[in-house]
């Protein structure tokens, strides 16, 4: 059974629609990587299904045992957010914050685990450092330790290396993969095709097209094209 899966998905704003009929599924461990021209949905489609944005039409649905509460999400980061005055190590304990339920405190087991994606991340050794104060690619980091936190299941991310240097990018994306091989399930918009098209397994293509797939599928697709002539 899918993790995730699209029925006849419509998605839009102010009584617009961007895009509709959409129809794909996520398996667990799958790499799904969301393309598209800017202004085709991409953000509103992953808002969309984490549940923070209603359809226009169509539902989401989670399968396979997936909860919302378990899903990590890494959004695109505003200019507020990248100068959030708190610790780093509170940023990541606050990934924690679906697992308290109604309790206000985050127990031993929670601490345990924000040290763990810490250390995963390998950014143990910033974990009293304030956030503001980070690089770009530190605090891309920083949050993919929050989100990891809230799952064991799927992660969510949403233009993740955007602004990164040339270095920081591919490390990015080598830990994002890393997770994918230890079997967390990854749906990731990008601008970046030629990136999504190293990394996924699957790709969905939306905007003035539309296109669902395996990787090899899209490279012969009518969207993959222009890839196939470079």
């Amino acid at each position: 059974m899918a993790l995730l899966t699209a029925q006849d998905l419509s998605l839009g704003y102010d009584s617009r629609i961007i895009v509709e009929a959409l129809n794909f599924s996520v398996n667990a461990g799958d790499y799904l990587c969301i393309v598209g021209e800017n202004g085709s949905g991409k953000t509103t489609l992953m808002r969309t299904m984490l549940r923070l944005q209603e359809p226009v039409r169509g539902r989401v649905l989670f399968g396979d045992g997936l909860k919302e509460n378990e899903i990590g999400y890494l959004p695109q980061q505003t200019l507020v957010q990248k100068d959030f005055p708190a610790s780093v190590r509170e940023i990541v304990l606050s990934g924690c914050q679906g697992r308290c339920g109604m309790r206000p405190f985050y127990n031993k087991e929670e601490k345990a685990l924000a040290d763990r994606n810490l250390e995963r991340m390998g950014i143990s050794e910033l974990a009293g450092r304030c956030y503001r104060e980070l690089s770009g690619g530190q605090q891309q980091r920083v949050l993919l330790a929050r989100a990891l936190c809230a799952t064991r299941k799927a992660l969510l991310l949403d233009e993740p290396v955007s602004g990164l240097d040339p270095a920081a990018t591919a490390g990015m994306y080598g830990l994002i993969k890393e997770l994918n091989r230890e079997g967390i399930t990854v749906i990731m918009v990008s601008h970046d095709v030629g990136a999504a098209l190293r990394y996924a397994t699957h790709v969905l293509h939306i905007g003035s097209s539309v296109f669902f797939g395996s990787k090899a599928e899209y490279l012969a697709s009518e969207p993959g094209r222009f890839l196939r002539d470079d």
